[in-house]
Parts: C-alpha cells; structure tokens; sequence
C-alpha cells in the first residue's frame, strides 16, 4: 500500500503540469474563447509549471504555486488507497479530470462541456470495459441507474436558473462511476457533497458579515464539492 501511494504521488506530479494547462485553458468566462496561448507574449500554452507563470514571460495564469499540483497529489493518494479492482482506471480518469473541472468552476463558476462530456464518455467507456473484465456485466445496469438519477436530481435546478449547464453532466459522471460501489456510496457521496457546501457557504458568509458587506449574491461552485464528495464516499467505503 505504501508504495501505491508513494507511486500516485509521483503521477500526480508528473501529470500536474498537463493539469495546470488545462485550468488556464478552460477557466474563461461564458462566451470567451478557450485560452491556448499566453495573452502577453502568445506562448502556447501545454504544461504549466507549478509557479503557474508562463515560460515565456513569466506572467501569472491560472491557480496560484503549487496549488494545482497539491490537490492533484491529494486526490492521486486517495484513489491509490480506494482503487482495489478493475473499475481504477475510471477512477482515475475521474480523478485528473476532476481536478481539472474543480479548479475551472471555483474560478470562473462554469464547468466547460468539452470537460464534462470527456469525462462522462470515459467514464462510461472504462466502466464497460471493467465490469466486462470482471465477469460483472450486471453491474452496469446499476452504474446507469445511479447516474441517471444523479442527473436527474441536479437537472431540477438548472430549470430555475439555481445550477448552470454543467453540473448535470458532470452528475450523471460520477453517478455512474459510484454506481459500481453502491447506492450507499452514491448517498454517501451526495451527503458529503451537500454538508461540505453548506458548510464553505456558511463559512463565507461569516467572512462577509465580520467585513461588514452583504451576504446576498455569494455564489457556490458545486462542482468542487461533488468531486470531493465522491473522493469521500470511495475512500471511505
């Protein structure tokens, strides 16, 4: 196990440049065109390192240091903790685009469909191919069941305008990928993702009202908290 782990953290780093390029890339505003290059000297940007300025002129993007490459780290930890059957490699497909769509979303309130159609199309497709690997075929009607459920629950709000687009989507991921350990980690995950929104909204609105400024229109990303509850509800399964 330990050495599981010591080999996840080493991948979290290496893969944490790639990541880090794909923060900047997609964490624009609605309507903006996807950031492929620096916007100072036109560098094009792939991997970032973990100062998170640009190799040309050294101008800040993105997250600040090595805040990409630590959560990064963190998540490559507990999937090599949870990860004990065929279904780790959809893990960990979740996992790296998860840290991806965590930093977008907490940044500029939006999960990019490229993002979270890739994930759900891997998810789906590494998913089939572990089930069918394990001789558990039936499974998959339960990862379906979840995520489709899951979907459903966070496409209620976006008809109110309370969610964006991209939340639904990136539910009917992770429904699916809970799905393979159970409707208790799917609640579990749900549960999770709820008391630790709750808890951050609280939190900043304390931080407003100790400033004195008003605690209306304080939004909350759920993308980070659904990723972080399904990382809870896997690890400590």
């Amino acid at each position: 196990m330990i050495a599981a782990v010591v080999g996840a953290v080493l991948a979290g780093l290496l893969v944490a440049p790639a990541l880090r390029g794909l923060v900047v890339r997609y964490a624009v505003p609605e309507g903006e065109p996807w950031c492929t290059a620096c916007p100072l000297c036109g560098r094009t940007l792939r991997g970032l390192p973990p100062t998170g300025r640009c190799p040309g002129c050294r101008e800040r993007l993105g997250p600040g240091a090595w805040r990409v490459e630590l959560v990064a780290v963190a998540v490559a930890a507990a999937v090599a903790v949870a990860t004990d059957g065929p279904q780790g490699v959809a893990l960990v497909w979740a996992a790296g685009l998860g840290v991806v769509l965590a930093f977008v979303d907490a940044r500029v309130r939006r999960l990019p469909y490229p993002l979270t159609l890739a994930l759900a199309a891997g998810v789906a497709g590494l998913l089939v191919a572990a089930a069918l690997t394990d001789g558990r075929p039936g499974v998959l009607l339960r990862c379906l069941l979840v995520a489709l459920a899951a979907a459903a629950l966070f496409e209620l709000p976006v008809w109110f305008g309370l969610m964006g687009g991209g939340d639904p989507p990136l539910a009917f991921a992770l429904g699916a990928l809970l799905g393979w350990y159970g409707w208790g980690a799917a609640f579990t995950a749900l549960f999770a993702a709820v008391l630790s929104a709750g808890l951050w909204g609280l939190g900043r609105a304390a931080a407003a009202l100790a400033r004195r400024r008003p605690v209306r229109g304080i939004e909350l990303p759920m993308g980070p908290f659904l990723l972080l509850g399904t990382v809870a509800a896997v690890s400590l399964r």
